[in-house]
């Protein structure tokens, strides 16, 4: 018997799905050979038909060389996608793999060729099979590494991605109503052991989740939990914004006035040294602790400076960009190259 966290997925629940995108001329489907993906290309397919004038759906599967099994589940991805007249495309990850850090360079390496594939098939969007369980795992997996409200706000059901939109149909939708849409409808599909390997932190966080869940903390509570925070984050955004624009109008020159800087509240502060930092760096996205701790650097420094003084307290580089506080303002620029050892050009 079936439960609303079991019940499979009706066509006419799948066209609300993919409603905000039916006019989309071509779609990328990521769709590795799991049941989460599968069940992706499955309600596409389903959704297509119902449509008088639908999408160009192409499915592509990414081969990372990581698992002797994966060429064999990319065949059969493109077995399945043939029965459902769907493209088919599958795309390697070529090349020697770092001996740490697989998952994070996998991933970076998978949405590389998603990318890629996109482009070439004249696809804007592609869609990814997170589930609303996927989105849980990540919320742990972020506040375990002290992540601030952006980061804890975890996966949007939409977002931009080196010039595409990746969608996440599914980010509402738990795991079991996906896998309870295959089982209706007969439809196989790979089990990847990856997916519950220790060595790896996202298979132990999901290894807690039934202790979690017990507590009070399941699945939809910590995913509600990230949609409130994207909300506040959202709304932070907005302040901080109105902030810039209000800094600007002090001295639209580079940098920020430091009397009217200060009077602002610490969480738009990080977010106004941030933004300013990446714009100006050249070394990659500032970490945000590092980032909290030059705010208090600067607080430090405008305490022990004498009134009228007026003579420069602060200078340091991060992420490619050098802060300094002279006569009143902060100053944000780009830092020079590092010089290279040994003479090397």
């Amino acid at each position: 018997m079936y439960n609303a966290e079991t019940l499979p997925i009706s066509v006419q629940e799948a066209k609300r799905l993919f409603a905000d995108w039916k006019t989309l001329p071509a779609i990328v489907l990521a769709v590795s050979g799991g049941p989460d993906s599968v069940a992706l290309m499955w309600l596409a397919a389903r959704w297509r038909r119902a449509l008088k004038k639908a999408p160009r759906l192409v499915a592509v599967t990414v081969d990372h060389g990581l698992r002797k099994e994966a060429a064999r589940e990319a065949r059969d991805v493109k077995r399945l996608a043939k029965a459902l007249d769907i493209e088919h495309r599958t795309v390697r990850w070529s090349g020697a793999k770092p001996d740490t850090g697989v998952p994070s360079a996998a991933r970076d390496a998978r949405y590389r060729l998603l990318v890629r594939a996109a482009q070439r098939h004249g696809a804007s969007h592609i869609f990814t099979a997170h589930t609303r369980d996927d989105q849980a795992e990540t919320v742990i997996m972020r506040l375990s590494r002290g992540s601030g409200l952006a980061g804890l706000a975890a996966m949007a059901r939409q977002s931009d991605r080196d010039g595409m939109v990746l969608v996440r149909p599914f980010l509402d939708v738990p795991k079991s109503r996906l896998v309870a849409t295959l089982e209706n409808a007969g439809v196989a599909f790979a089990d990847d052991p990856t997916n519950r390997d220790p060595r790896f932190t996202r298979p132990r966080l999901r290894a807690l989740m039934p202790a979690l869940a017990a507590e009070g903390a399941d699945a939809r509570s910590l995913a509600r939990l990230a949609s409130r925070l994207a909300r506040a984050n959202a709304a932070l955004d907005i302040m901080t914004d109105g902030a810039a624009r209000y800094l600007a109008s002090i001295d639209p020159d580079a940098g920020f006035d430091l009397a009217a800087f200060t009077a602002l509240s610490d969480e738009i502060r990080v977010r106004l040294l941030l933004r300013a930092i990446n714009r100006a760096g050249h070394e990659g996205p500032a970490e945000l602790g590092k980032v909290e701790a030059l705010l208090q650097a600067m607080d430090e420094a405008v305490r022990r400076e004498k009134p009228g003084a007026g003579r420069f307290r602060l200078k340091q580089t991060l992420a490619g960009a050098v802060i300094s506080i002279q006569k009143g303002r902060i100053h944000i620029m780009p830092a020079p190259p590092r010089r290279r050892m040994g003479g090397l050009p």
